[in-house]
């Protein structure tokens, strides 16, 4: 079986606290985009063989561990440990979505795993989140209101079809790191997630007023701050930093302008690409 899986973007997010085993808490609105890797799964007699098809400018910058590390490894692991099944499996994934980037595109492909492993046996896993917070979204997609370290998931009204520029350089960040720097800020100022959820439902057109992520305060990247300025001359409605970087997302309201951007971002170096808000995370090719 062979599906696209979508990456994710964070229209708002905040860290509300850190919990006693050093995990933190987060508010926000997550929602898929039009941004995919293709993930094949085909059953085997036993062992699980991973292959990776990753595009240059992402090897480069972003190292993608091809073997028991990748979190589709674990995931397949996982699927077959938990449902009692002496059997094997070879997946192949081929990149689209760059790593690093807080786009979930390593806990998109651990769900595609599970996704296909489920459709195939008739069998799933109870707790996808043991794989990590952002996977148990991706099982279904589209917008969603997301609390507590990322297990808490209560879909909300629909937002797909918004035209989007996604913007990354070649510099990562670190999310350990990330979260470090945000435990030090000292007065930071709070998206409001909450408004941006009222205004999802209520006035869509004017979500993006209420776009924001706490992690810009504790993030400093030249890369990240030069493409959000390119968006914005290039009269995006807003640009935002998403998870914890360093993918830059714009919202636009035409698509030639869209086109304009991504095409301004290239000529300095960036990946680029147009694409729009998704209702859901796979499509299946066959």
């Amino acid at each position: 079986m062979k599906v696209k899986t979508a990456a994710k973007i964070n229209l708002a997010l905040d860290v509300t606290g850190k919990l006693p085993n050093g995990y933190h808490t987060i508010e926000s609105v997550f929602q898929t985009v039009g941004l995919y890797d293709e993930v094949s799964v085909e059953l085997t007699p036993k062992d699980i063989v991973l292959s990776c098809e990753v595009p240059e400018e992402f090897a480069a910058s972003d190292p993608i561990p091809c073997d028991e590390r990748n979190i589709a490894y674990k995931a397949a692991k996982l699927f077959f440990e938990e449902n009692g099944m002496d059997c094997g499996c070879r997946i192949h994934i081929k990149k689209g979505i760059p790593s690093q980037a807080g786009m979930g595109g390593g806990s998109t492909d651990a769900a595609a795993v599970l996704y296909c492993l489920g459709r195939m046996t008739g069998k799933s896993v109870k707790a996808p989140e043991k794989l990590g917070a952002d996977v148990p979204f991706f099982l279904t997609g589209g917008t969603a209101y997301v609390e507590g370290i990322g297990e808490r998931i209560t879909p909300i009204a629909d937002h797909s079809g918004k035209i989007l520029v996604i913007a990354k350089g070649k510099e990562g960040v670190s999310t350990a790191q990330a979260y470090g720097n945000i435990d030090s800020l000292s007065a930071p100022e709070h998206p409001e997630t909450r408004k941006l959820v009222e205004a999802i439902e209520k006035a869509p057109d004017t979500a993006y007023k209420f776009f924001g992520n706490l992690f810009e305060q504790a993030v400093e990247l030249a890369e990240v701050s030069d493409i959000r300025s390119e968006m914005l001359k290039s009269r995006a409605l807003s640009a935002v930093m998403t998870g914890s970087g360093s993918a830059v997302f714009g919202l636009f309201k035409e698509p030639a302008q869209a086109v304009r951007c991504v095409d301004k971002l290239r000529e300095k170096g960036y990946f680029a690409c147009v694409c729009e808000t998704v209702p859901e995370s796979f499509i299946i090719l066959d």
